[in-house]
Parts: structure tokens; sequence; C-alpha cells
């Protein structure tokens, strides 16, 4: 199939791939919504936040690791430094992410953590404008205005409700959705060349690592709950983390990160909805109000970011054209 212009095809080779990572994210998605349900249910058992975290990322990475070094021998024999260094770093901002976020469900209600958390867009697009000096869009600037106002109103009434300890666990929502962006940035950076199995392998294993580390110098105690609380985590593990995480990972190499994150704005509302019935947390409207303009902005914030990436994608490809005298 030729693109405009008779310039030949302009489909990428993973078509079909990227088709398939809808459905693939579609799957991932029902699976993290049920992440803070499981992790509510595992803490109502008396286990610590970081427990759970170091937990959740020990089982991941022992299913994982053993998979990718029978199955990348040879990729791991031509790894380069820099690549590994940046999947470690990848992996700490993942044992980052899990330890804020997780620690956060004990201060804030579901609702509020979780669309907190799913905010990576808006840090992308400021961390674009601050650090890398490249002059937002309109849409970006938007969306950013009507996230933080969302994020102000739910503040607002979480700090009314439950003071400042609700507060507390809002900010270390925001700090978990920090730590994810640049995990979700990493990943589609090294997962253009690296395969699936040996790069969660890298990152799992240096969350569960760091986590644990975390949970020693801490003395937060991983044995002595209930049974019924570690089925909590396994489950915990294997469906939101294993099926869930790994399905994003595996879709980074097809869809850009931007993607990723607008289809992850439907885990706060399958969240949510699980909530009311199962924890008995029933969002009152100003929450829900609050939580609608985050999720408003956050999506404005990634579409003006999608069409940034595709115009210099585009930029790009003339310019590869012209020098081709194409």
């Amino acid at each position: 199939m030729e693109g405009p212009s008779g310039r030949g095809p302009v489909l990428s080779p993973y078509r079909g791939r990227a088709r398939a990572a809808f459905y693939v994210l579609a799957l991932g998605v029902l699976a993290v919504s049920s992440a803070a349900i499981l992790i509510s249910l595992a803490r109502a058992q008396g286990i610590p936040a970081l427990a759970i975290a170091a937990l959740r990322m020990s089982v991941a990475a022992v299913v994982v690791v053993p998979i990718a070094v029978a199955g990348c021998r040879e990729e791991i024999r031509c790894l380069r430094g820099a690549d590994v260094l940046l999947a470690v770093g990848s992996g700490i901002l993942l044992a980052m992410h899990f330890g804020f976020w997780i620690s956060s469900l004990d201060a804030t209600s579901v609702m509020s953590s979780v669309v907190l958390v799913s905010t990576n867009p808006v840090f992308v697009g400021l961390a674009s404008a601050l650090i890398l000096r490249e002059r937002p869009s309109a849409g970006a600037i938007l969306g950013i205005a009507v996230a933080v106002l969302g994020g102000a109103v739910v503040g607002a009434a979480d700090l009314r409700s439950g003071g400042g300890a609700t507060v507390r666990g809002d900010v270390l929502a925001l700090l978990g959705a920090l730590a994810a962006s640049g995990y979700l940035l990493i990943g589609r950076r090294l997962r253009r060349n690296m395969s699936l199995r040996l790069y969660i392998g890298i990152t799992y294993l240096t969350a569960a690592v760091a986590l644990l580390a975390v949970v020693a110098i801490t003395s937060t105690p991983l044995a002595g709950a209930p049974v019924g609380g570690y089925l909590w985590v396994l489950l915990l593990a294997v469906g939101p983390q294993l099926l869930g995480h790994s399905s994003y990972n595996w879709a980074l190499k097809y869809v850009t990160a931007t993607f990723v994150t607008v289809t992850l704005l439907a885990e706060p509302i399958g969240a949510t909805v699980l909530a009311i019935p199962i924890l008995g947390q029933v969002p009152g409207p100003v929450r829900v109000a609050g939580g609608v303009l985050i999720l408003a902005g956050v999506f404005l914030a990634a579409r003006a970011e999608g069409k940034t990436v595709r115009g210099a994608t585009l930029g790009a490809e003339d310019a590869h054209d012209s020098r081709r005298g194409v």
C-alpha cells in the first residue's frame, strides 16, 4: 500500500502488532484496575505497604528472570552497558512508583489515589518544558492547567474530609506518577531493540532488590500476617503485575508511551467502580468532579504530545525523502 504522493509504504512493519497492542492493552487495563483493591485487601490483613510492594515484585521477578536467562542468552551476550544501566534505572523508578503509590492507599481513597497516580502525561509535558526546554503546545498547556485544577479540587475535598493525612496520601500518589513517567519513557526507549523477556527480567529484578533493600533498612516485617493477606499479594503479582504491566511493556514496542498513558486512563474508572461494592468507598460529587477534570486534562495533554510526536516523525520522514531525492 502506497502513501500520499506515491511515497511508498508508510505503514509500520509492525502494523499487525500495533493493532494487536490495542487488545493487549485492554486486557492489561482490566488486570491493573484490580490492583488498588487487592492492595487494600492485603493491607486490611496487616501487611505493610512496603512489604506488599516488595513481595509483589519479588514474586514477579522469580517468574520472569529464569525465563529471561534461559531464552535470551545470545541477547544478554550482546547487551550494551548503557542499555543495562537504563534498564536498571527503569527498575528503580518502578520500585519508587510502587513504594509511593501503595503507601498512598493507606492515607487517601482508592479514587483519589488511582486518579492522581495516572497523571503521567502531565509530568512528561512539564519535564519537556522545564528540563528539555521544549515549548509545549497550546493543547498541552490547556491539558496541564485542567489537570492541575482537578488535582486542586480533589486535594481540597480530601483536606476537608480527612485533613493533612489524606493530602499526604495524595502527594505520595503524585510522586508515584512522577516515577511511573520515567519508567514508561525508558521502557519505550529500550523496547525498540530489547526483547520483552529481557527487559522485564532486568527491571522486575531491579525493582524487587531495591524494595527488599528498603524493607530491610526500615525493618518492615515481611512475614507474620494471616495467610489470606499473602494470597491477595499473590493475586496482585500474577494479575496486575505479570499480566497487566507486562502487557504495557509488550505494547511499548509497537505504540508510543503517550498512547499507553492515555489507555491507562481507564484504570481509575475501573478501580473506582470496583471500590464501591468491595471496599464501600463511594466518592462524593466534589471528588468525582475533580477526578473528571484530572482525567480530561491528562487526555488533552497526552493527545497534544502525541500530535507533536507524529509531527516530528513526519518531518523526519520528509527530510529523509528529500535527501534521497524522492
